[in-house]
């Protein structure tokens, strides 16, 4: 997979409207500014056309399937339009299946609980752990962290040649990395999986707000993503793709909604029809407003020209590295090297800082929001670092003082609603704090790092 921006002007893409665009807050130097949000691989702000269409939608809500009246029949129609909608949005075969998720963590942990018995999982030690520690109940294979797209086709298919040929397998493997932002070859992989008999699913949570993802195209059996990284606001998400494993397998949650028919049996007991649709692994009351806020988000990023818009963020990704490359003291964290092709998603240290410290300093001395930390991806952060497996070390919660070596890191992540400033201030702040110093002092507060209210820095 490789990201290309011929004959496209980015100029000609502005960002997309989100929410939250003009908020701001306070710094602790004095004043306010406006908020940079530069975290958007954790949660991606909601485009503005997203939230005008949900609360055009708000006033009709109802009860989705079984409502006799109007409000739900409504509402029935809009949630099932919402499937098509993601499943053209994703190039789904005729066949395919959009089950509706609270995440892609769900969306995996789904899928992991309808893998066919004695199946052999195969999974590379650089995933998130929502596609990492699923696989529970099978019989799993970690693969080392490749360094280059080839060495990891070459690594899947030595695994895959030493299985059990006759089996059921799946590959799991990540579009692009949650830390890195670096593409992964989909497509060989997926070539590789399907020559050995196995089967792959594709973590699409980074990939699908920053690039189209077409299955068909990319020859992979599932998709998931989530919406709240895809500019859609609540909990929701999405796991598209093959049917035959989710129909064979017993509900992922027993309810209302996936039972077809439920009856007593002479001896006490019940007999359970389950569904044979997607609704078979969707019970409960569906989240109406999250999966028509997808379908919204899909309509938008399709309407607006994704091309364009990976076209501008291509130009954000080249000027953030260029920035970050001319501080000596900052390295940049990478599997694949300087040339691979990523989405805007960058994670770094810097020489001499604690990354909480850093990170604490750009917010609350810039008002600019990243994330410090493993990011949910533990053995690729520690890889990277170079740094003993074993090494003390949590998500999200830093144990070194301030001014302390870490054995975290720092990301920043952007994309269709960046504006440029953000980006310039940013790039500003690194070369200001590596020169300069903060300004404020900070400490450690249940694991995190904090300015010390009232106590300026002596610079």
């Amino acid at each position: 997979m490789s990201v290309s921006t011929a004959a496209i002007d980015p100029s000609v893409c502005a960002p997309l409207p989100v929410l939250g665009q003009d908020v701001t807050v306070p710094l602790v130097t004095g004043g306010e500014v406006t908020y940079a949000a530069l975290d958007y691989a954790a949660s991606a702000p909601a485009l503005q056309r997203v939230w005008d269409d949900v609360a055009a939608y708000a006033p009709y809500y109802g009860s989705v399937h079984r409502g006799a009246g109007y409000l739900s029949q409504l509402s029935t129609d809009l949630f099932e339009n919402s499937r098509r909608t993601v499943a053209e949005f994703l190039g789904c075969r005729a066949d395919d299946q959009v089950v509706f998720t609270r995440s892609t963590t769900d969306s995996l942990n789904l899928l992991a609980a309808a893998i066919p018995a004695g199946c052999q999982v195969f999974v590379f030690e650089t995933e998130h752990h929502a596609s990492l520690l699923p696989w529970r109940d099978a019989q799993v294979t970690y693969l080392n962290a490749p360094r280059t797209p080839a060495q990891a086709v070459e690594t899947l298919e030595r695994a895959l040649a030493d299985r059990d040929p006759y089996g059921p397998a799946l590959v799991c493997v990540t579009g692009a990395s949650n830390v890195t932002g670096e593409l992964w070859p989909v497509k060989e992989l997926a070539a590789a999986a399907h020559a050995h008999g196995a089967r792959i699913v594709l973590d699409a949570a980074q990939l699908a707000p920053h690039h189209p993802v077409d299955i068909a195209e990319l020859d992979v059996d599932w998709v998931a993503f989530s919406g709240h990284k895809l500019y859609a606001p609540f909990g929701s998400g999405v796991l598209a793709g093959r049917s035959d494993w989710l129909l064979a397998a017993e509900p992922y949650l027993a309810g209302g909604g996936a039972s077809r028919k439920v009856a007593r049996r002479a001896d006490g007991g019940v007999d359970v029809d389950w569904h044979t649709t997607a609704a078979r692994h969707e019970a409960g009351s569906p989240n109406v407003i999250g999966v028509y806020s997808i379908a919204s988000a899909c309509k938008a990023l399709t309407e607006a020209g994704f091309d364009n818009l990976v076209a501008r963020e291509q130009e954000l990704v080249s000027r953030v590295r260029e920035g970050l490359a001319e501080v000596p003291e900052v390295q940049v964290l990478s599997l694949f090297g300087d040339d691979a092709p990523r989405v805007g998603v960058i994670s770094f240290v810097v020489r001499g800082w604690n990354s909480s410290h850093f990170a604490a300093a750009l917010s609350a001395e810039y008002g600019i929001g990243v994330r410090d930390g493993l990011f949910c991806a533990h053995p690729l952060v520690r890889t990277l670092l170079g740094s003993d497996p074993q090494d003390p070390g949590e998500c999200g919660a830093p144990e070194a003082e301030p001014g302390e070596r870490s054995l975290n890191a720092i990301r920043v992540s952007f994309g269709a609603g960046t504006p440029d400033e953000h980006i310039e201030r940013f790039l500003r702040a690194v070369s200001e704090l590596v020169s300069e110093g903060a300004q404020w002092k900070y400490r450690t507060e249940d694991g995190r790092c904090v300015p010390d209210r009232g106590t300026a820095a002596q610079v």
